[in-house]
């Protein structure tokens, strides 16, 4: 993942991420119909190939795990895409520095870096049924890589300890077993965190930034159905 550091700079670009928190509200929770989206993905970027049996295998996912409890939704999820797509860098995948995959882009590619697995996993759990103030993205410092690195984080309560799902491990653990990890800052469809001494501190609401509404114009354009809420 291509992220730059000083924590400004990250944050100029992550404003708009939260674009995410207006539109796709209320699109979660809204049926998918996958036969639609199977027929504009293969429109948009020909036979998909080995990716259609993975996009068959997330609408079975979301079809069926509906009623179980929200960790066992977690450890499936987690799991679903760490163990269907492999890690490669956006420049030797897409050519570009930094490209935000679209669920189905991860999944007819197979591949994607670690905001990909991110981005996937908040989908699905939202359309699982997971309250949006329990699920943060959330970018950290992977000390041990030394570099930036993109997780998934779950809040059982406000104030619980988040869990993290990791595109590096199947394991989810607490976020103070993390140590490896350097929180920098998180977001959701409420707005914008940044960590603290006293807790995360809420900074922000919901801005646009570019990357995401192209992502989510090639959502819509797969057959998602997005709303635009204000």
């Amino acid at each position: 993942m291509a992220l730059p550091f000083p924590k400004s700079r990250i944050l100029r670009g992550l404003c708009g991420a939260l674009l995410l928190a207006g539109i796709m509200q209320g699109a979660v929770h809204a049926d998918w119909d996958f036969s639609q989206i199977s027929r504009r993905a293969q429109a948009l970027y020909g036979p998909l190939g080995e990716g259609q049996k993975r996009i068959d295998d997330w609408q079975q996912l979301l079809a069926t795990q509906k009623s179980i409890g929200e960790l066992e939704q977690l450890d499936l999820v987690n799991r679903f895409f760490n163990q269907r797509m492999r890690y490669v860098e956006d420049i030797d995948l897409w050519h570009q520095v930094d490209y935000w995959e679209t669920p189905i882009e991860a999944l007819w590619k197979g591949a994607g870096d670690c905001e990909d697995y991110a981005i996937a996993k908040y989908f699905s759990l939202r359309h699982l049924g997971v309250a949006s103030d329990k699920l943060r993205i959330t970018y950290v410092k992977a000390l041990r890589l030394n570099r930036a690195h993109m997780v998934l984080t779950y809040y059982a309560r406000p104030d619980a300890m988040p869990l993290v799902l990791d595109s590096l491990t199947d394991t989810i653990q607490p976020a103070s077993q993390r140590t490896d990890l350097l929180p920098v800052y998180s977001f959701n469809a409420e707005g914008l965190w940044l960590p603290g001494a006293k807790g995360n501190q809420k900074v922000g609401d919901t801005k646009r930034l570019s990357r995401w509404q192209d992502l989510l114009k090639r959502m819509q354009a797969e057959g998602f159905p997005v709303e635009t809420t204000h």
